[in-house]
Formats: C-alpha cells, sequence, structure tokens
C-alpha cells in the first residue's frame, strides 16, 4: 500500500510567473531613473530565500507539528495569491512564503523520513540534480523555451492541477482514486509523469528571469521571479518525495 500523500493541497505549479506579467503596464509602470530587474540579482534573491526555506524547514524537522504543517499551507497559500495580485509586495511576501513553506517541508519531510529511511536526502539529492540538468538544457539551448513549448507546459500542468483538485473533492465524499495515488506500476508512472511536467516549469522560470531583466521589469520583480522559482522547487521536491515512496512501498 502506497504512503498517502499528506500534500494534495500543496501540489501544482508556479501561478506566479504568468506571461502577461512581462506586459502587464501596472509591473512595468514608470520606472525611468529607477533600477531594473537583473538575472544576477534574481540569482542572489533566490540563494536568500532558500537560505531562509533551508532554516525554517529545520526548525520544523527536528520540533515536527501538525501546528507547522498547517501554518506553512495556509500562510505559503495566502502570500502566492497576494504576490499574483501584488507584484510590488513581493519584497515582503517572498521571504514570508518561503519561511511559511519552510515550516510545511519541514514537517512533511519527517513524516516521510519516519516511514522510509533515507528518502529525505534522496528527494533533495535527485530535485538538485533535475535543477542542474534543466538549467543546463536551458543555457545550452538544446531546449529552447517557445511558445509552442510553453503551451504545451502550461497545459499539462493545468491539467495535472485538475486530476489533484478532483482527487480532493472526491476525497470529500470518502472516494479514493486507486491508481493514480498507489503503488503500482500506472501510479508509479503518473508519479514520474508529474515530477517531469514540474521539471520542465523550472524551464519557464529561467526563462521569465531572462525575460524579466530584457523587459526592464522593476527592481522589485527580482523577489517575484525567485518566489516563483520556489513555488516550483518545492512543488518538485513533493513529487520527488511522493515517487520515492510508491517506489519504495514495492520493495
Amino acid at each position: 500500500m502506497a504512503f498517502k500523500n499528506p500534500f494534495q493541497l500543496k501540489t501544482g505549479s508556479s501561478p506566479l510567473l504568468r506571461e502577461s506579467v512581462l506586459t502587464n503596464q501596472d509591473n512595468l509602470g514608470d520606472v525611468i531613473g529607477t533600477e531594473r530587474m537583473t538575472v544576477s540579482g534574481a540569482i542572489n534573491r533566490s540563494l536568500i530565500l532558500g537560505f531562509i526555506l533551508v532554516v525554517t524547514s529545520c526548525i520544523s524537522y527536528v520540533m515536527p507539528s501538525t501546528i507547522f504543517l498547517w501554518i506553512g499551507i495556509i500562510g505559503g497559500l495566502i502570500c502566492v495569491i497576494a504576490a499574483a495580485f501584488k507584484t510590488q509586495w513581493s519584497p515582503i511576501l517572498a521571504p514570508l512564503y518561503v519561511a511559511f513553506e519552510g515550516l510545511f517541508v519541514g514537517a512533511v519531510s519527517f513524516m516521510y523520513a519516519s516511514l522510509f529511511n533515507g528518502i529525505v536526502f534522496q528527494a533533495v539529492s535527485l530535485t538538485l540534480a533535475v535543477f542542474f540538468l534543466m538549467l543546463f538544457l536551458y543555457k545550452s539551448g538544446i531546449i529552447k523555451v517557445n511558445d509552442t513549448f510553453r503551451s504545451v507546459i502550461i497545459g499539462a500542468t493545468g491539467a495535472i492541477a485538475l486530476v489533484y483538485l478532483v482527487s480532493i473533492v472526491l476525497g470529500f465524499f470518502n472516494i479514493q482514486v486507486p491508481f493514480i495515488f498507489g503503488n503500482g506500476l500506472f501510479g508509479i508512472g503518473f508519479s514520474v509523469l508529474v515530477v517531469g511536467i514540474a521539471a520542465f516549469n523550472l524551464m519557464l522560470d529561467f526563462d521569465f528571469f531572462d525575460k524579466g531583466e530584457s523587459a526592464g521589469l522593476p527592481k522589485y520583480m527580482e523577489w517575484y521571479a525567485a518566489m516563483g522559482l520556489w513555488v516550483t522547487l518545492i512543488w518538485l521536491y513533493l513529487e520527488m518525495l511522493r515517487l520515492l515512496s510508491k517506489l519504495s512501498s514495492r520493495d
């Protein structure tokens, strides 16, 4: 029997990095004489957010609590929704988001670690490996982020989100989706597919870094871009945990 997913409400792609952000006049604004977004600045912001995430996740991992779990879920969701509508608040919302998500990730990681020895280290290692692989593929131009690529990934991500939403609704009526969330071949295949879609979403995040600089977005959008990247990375990590738990359950 597969380990029941404790984070179905948290799976999905980054809702932040929409193409419309690049042409939204509220984001472009009158930035004459003000600092603009740069790729290096967004990278630095991403590193800062990563440090905050690690700190809060370690706290939650060594002091596991359902309170941390729900604070992370609710707090992170509020920050994402607020940032999607008020991008100028990103310098505040982005650190808050990863702080909340760290509490959530730490609690979930503890749950999995208590059942599957070494699974957290494996999930972290695989997530980092996928991140650098996708970065290489993007920077080398082996895979180009064009309109077709973007449409396919966004469509696939939306389909996955719909599947999770339906499963959550059915769960309220005690109806389980046996194949998708089970540890059978179909369930494992579905998880591999979701991990792949999450990985390709990273390329959309990388592309936003570059396009944000080219479009001359205001400086605070570096926080917005960094936050979007971490939304995707956290999703990828959680899906890695789910896939590894399914594989371990078959042993």
